[in-house]
């Protein structure tokens, strides 16, 4: 029993790895507390069990009117500022993107799409809408303090909670599996979808680690969490490496979605508290450390998934009170590490 439990918990230990690293990224390039994290997984299982229906999700819809209200956005903003060029490119992402993802959906989810395409579709109808919620709601909020960041994510929170439930109804979903059965190792079994979340996990995780260490947007991005008006100075655009940090997080939290819809039933709802234990897993982690966060979340993975076994009606009581030791313990840390900053000075 012990070791099912764990690999429960491994696996949605995992999930809320995934979702931490998406709240760490979001927060260290752009200071927003990335609050609707957990819409976007609802968003994935859920369109992914519509299309398991062969029906088209009504969120291509709503991937069609933020494009529209992103590009609305953009002509204003280049209208205020005069600035026209790269016009262009932006038309093909707000109008472009959405025109092509609405006919292919609208085409091909009644045919019975085989498992894998049905995720590719999922990610193009989820997935842009990150970048376009950036554009349009906080992007022109760039210097404004964290608090009024993080009234603005509430906000855009229950907005998606709200068009869920008109989406998607009350009733909660669970999509097919995608790998049946479990793989006999002698003392226990593992499922294979334990092992498929772990390796899309690793794949991703390393995918990042190249992207950050690699490429010239991942050294950006970093130069920006680090220091945003220096960043600007040498001619990197912070608008840009935010936009970038949202696509990542729209992948990151679809895919999760995708994950987890097979193990759980997930509901409209669902997204707030799956994003909170991300959201902790990230606070283990001071805001600060991607490995502490990852470690932390696996962690409270875990501790759900034991106390969900032994005190079920208490389970989100019992995971939650982590914070509380947690932010007793970071405070007093950070007040003794001030004090000794203050010494040397």
């Amino acid at each position: 029993m012990a070791l099912i439990l764990a690999q429960d918990g491994l696996t949605t230990g995992i999930i809320y790895a995934l979702l931490s690293l998406s709240i760490l990224l979001v927060f260290l390039v752009t200071r927003i507390l990335w609050v609707p994290a957990g819409e976007f997984v609802t968003m994935g299982a859920l369109t992914m069990g519509i299309l398991q229906k062969n029906e088209a999700p009504a969120t291509v819809w709503l991937l069609a009117a933020l494009g529209a209200v992103t590009l609305l956005r953009e002509a204003i903003r280049s209208f205020r500022t005069g600035q026209w060029s790269g016009w262009w490119p932006t038309v093909a992402f707000c109008a472009g993107i959405p025109a092509v993802v609405v006919v292919a959906t609208l085409k091909l989810a009644p045919m019975g799409l085989p498992i894998f395409a049905q995720v590719l579709l999922t990610l193009a109808i989820t997935v842009p809408m990150a970048p376009m919620i950036y554009r349009s709601a906080f992007m022109d909020l760039a210097g404004s303090s964290v608090l009024v960041l993080l009234f603005v994510a509430v906000a855009v929170h229950y907005l998606l909670t709200g068009l869920g439930l008109v989406f998607f109804g009350p009733d909660g979903m669970r999509t097919a599996p995608f790998i049946p059965g479990r793989l006999d190792i002698g003392f226990t079994r593992i499922s294979w979808h334990l092992l498929l979340v772990v390796a899309v996990a690793l794949s991703l995780t390393a995918i990042l680690f190249a992207f950050f260490e690699r490429t010239f947007w991942g050294k950006s991005m970093r130069a920006v969490a680090v220091n945003r008006k220096g960043a600007r100075l040498v001619g990197i655009k912070p608008e840009t490496a935010g936009t970038i940090a949202f696509s990542i997080a729209g992948l990151i939290g679809c895919l999760s979605g995708i994950l987890i819809a097979p193990v759980t039933g997930i509901y409209y709802d669902s997204g707030f508290l799956i994003g909170l234990r991300g959201f902790v897993g990230a606070v283990l982690g001071g805001l600060a450390s991607f490995p502490t966060a990852i470690v932390g979340s696996i962690f409270v993975g875990l501790f759900e998934s034991y106390a969900s076994f032994f005190a079920s009606a208490y389970k989100e009581a019992i995971v939650f009170s982590l914070l509380v030791p947690i932010l007793i313990w970071r405070s007093v840390v950070e007040r003794r590490r001030s004090g000794l900053s203050d010494d040397a000075e």
